[in-house]
């Protein structure tokens, strides 16, 4: 709860507002923050988008990029990204899509998680081959990074 606490703090300071849109995570972001008392003045929306329908119809992301690229990949972490942050209207908006486990492939392995973070000045995307540590351990080592992501744009 440590670092929920500081991204509220650090996005309150700045009047900032932050969406997520979350895969593998299936809302753990958005439970992270909004485990903090008084979140409600930052956070202002979630989406879970864990089937590619639902990327497509609540994140506008693109029929192209999941076919060229598939769920889990950096071009539909930042279709997820820009369009939680266009349709909630927000100053932030990260994205998580990834392999949590258990399972994976020779080209997407369990523990890979693609990231976007969507700010007035653009999307930014990130892989993380976070390993083959357990569902339970991915997606919480997933969070941890989302929040970092989040703290880093509040601050820069």
């Amino acid at each position: 709860m440590g670092d929920a606490a500081q991204v509220l703090d650090a996005a309150r300071a700045r009047g900032w507002r932050i969406a997520t849109a979350e895969s593998c995570t299936g809302g753990l972001i958005a439970g992270a923050l909004t485990e903090v008392p008084g979140s409600s003045d930052v956070v202002e929306c979630g989406y879970v988008t864990y089937s590619n329908a639902a990327k497509t119809r609540m994140l506008g992301v693109t029929a192209a990029a999941l076919d060229a690229h598939g769920a889990v990949s950096e071009e539909v972490a930042r279709e997820m990204a820009h369009g939680a942050w266009g349709r909630a209207g927000v100053d932030l908006a990260v994205s998580v899509t990834g392999i949590a486990g258990p399972g994976g492939s020779e080209f997407k392995p369990e523990g890979m998680v693609c990231f976007g973070l969507a700010t007035p000045t653009g999307v930014i995307t990130e892989t993380m081959q976070f390993g083959a540590l357990g569902r339970a351990q991915v997606r919480q080592t997933t969070v941890e990074r989302a929040l970092t992501l989040l703290l880093q744009a509040c601050d820069s």
